[in-house]
């Protein structure tokens, strides 16, 4: 029986080659890559991307010690970082996988010290400073190198890295990112003096890449761009990205409307004219964000068709009345190009209110993930 997938992501792996090639070309070659596949790298699915990037980047950054772990189950050898927080019970199971730490106070520095004592190993680490964002970290003050040079001398610890997040690098003015890097190595001059060294300073996020590659020390960060997305529309332009997602889904109903019906919950279109609408096989539970109602739009051979009324959970309805010959099972472009049409994850994450992050992030585990070279 052949197989019908409803809706479907179409992940682009030659665009993240790509992607990785121009920011190594931003920074330089000797300069390492850390590729961010958190939140299962932002709905493009991290351990197929993993997988297929593993040998062009130094290692991988994610959210959570699952999500370490995870890529570690499947066959990825490279050092991976846990940007936020582990919890005590998690401990044991980071340093047997060798995930690296980003090690946020001295306290936690003492506990994971002594677990990494009693198991007779070495814990890596990543010293996080705080240099304006305020979000976690060490404070980038005196008090705070005290402390710094004491868990880099902790039995049981590796503090191979120090890093920073800019917290305004995708805004047109850099003055305060400019003031977080000045912080951040005055601390790393500081804890020099004393005789303390990282092997790995990184501070640079997708939108410093672009902007600020003076800044890349010894790694940067790719998140957004290694997806081929901007980081804001306050940035560099004439930089050409390669979107990796594409996301389709079919056509599953066609009917004629005539001027004065209502469509979808609540009624809240009206057709004002004889109307062929056609049923699309997504929805909010998809992802499909339901801001987009009556707003946004799709591609069906070629040719625009609005979303008319409320997007439901599994399914929503567009006009087709100036589409000839759609029929039940014809593909329908959400994101990515059809002729010479195309619609961006940018262009749909502003008419619907939301982040371009967020929309990626938001398409749902059951919107099957297609892999192409």
């Amino acid at each position: 029986m052949k197989k019908f997938t409803r809706t479907y992501a179409i992940i682009h792996l030659d665009a993240l080659h790509a992607n990785i090639r121009q920011a190594k070309e931003r920074v330089g070659d000797n300069v390492k890559i850390m590729a961010i596949v958190k939140a299962d790298a932002y709905g493009h699915g991290a351990i197929e991307v993993a997988k297929a990037i593993k040998d062009e980047v130094y290692g991988f950054a994610v959210a959570t010690a699952r999500e370490a772990i995870e890529l570690r189950e499947h066959g990825i050898n490279n050092m991976i970082l846990v940007l936020g927080y582990v919890c005590k019970a998690e401990y044991e199971e980071a340093i047997r996988n060798r995930i690296t730490f980003a090690m946020l106070s001295e306290e936690m520095a003492k506990e994971v010290s002594e677990c990494a004592v009693q198991m007779n190993e070495s814990a890596s680490c990543h010293i996080k400073i705080n240099t304006g964002m305020n979000r976690i970290g060490f404070a980038a003050d005196e008090s705070s190198v005290d402390e710094i040079e004491r868990v880099c001398r902790m039995p049981g610890l590796d503090c191979e890295g120090i890093f920073m997040h800019f917290a305004t690098a995708d805004s047109g003015d850099k003055t305060f990112s400019h003031i977080q890097f000045e912080r951040f190595m005055k601390v790393i001059d500081e804890l020099a003096d004393r005789g303390v060294n990282f092997r790995i300073r990184h501070c640079c996020n997708s939108a410093a890449i672009v902007d600020m590659p003076e800044y890349a020390l010894d790694m940067v960060r790719e998140g957004i761009i290694l997806y081929g997305m901007h980081p804001s529309d306050e940035m560099l332009t004439e930089i050409e990205y390669n979107p990796v997602m594409e996301l389709k889904s079919h056509v599953i109903f066609v009917k004629e409307l005539e001027a004065g019906e209502g469509i979808s919950y609540g009624r809240t279109y009206i057709t004002d004219r004889p109307t062929r609408v056609a049923t699309v096989a997504i929805g909010y539970a998809d992802g499909y964000p339901r801001s987009l109602s009556s707003k946004g739009y799709v591609l069906i051979h070629g040719k625009k068709a609005p979303i008319l009324g409320r997007i439901c959970m599994d399914q929503m309805m567009v006009d087709i009345t100036d589409i000839p010959d759609v029929k039940v099972e014809d593909v329908v472009t959400l994101i990515g190009k059809d002729g010479d049409e195309i619609i961006t994850v940018e262009e749909l994450a502003a008419i619907s209110g939301k982040f371009d992050y967020e929309f990626v992030c938001g398409i749902s585990q059951r919107v099957e993930r297609k892999y192409v070279p």
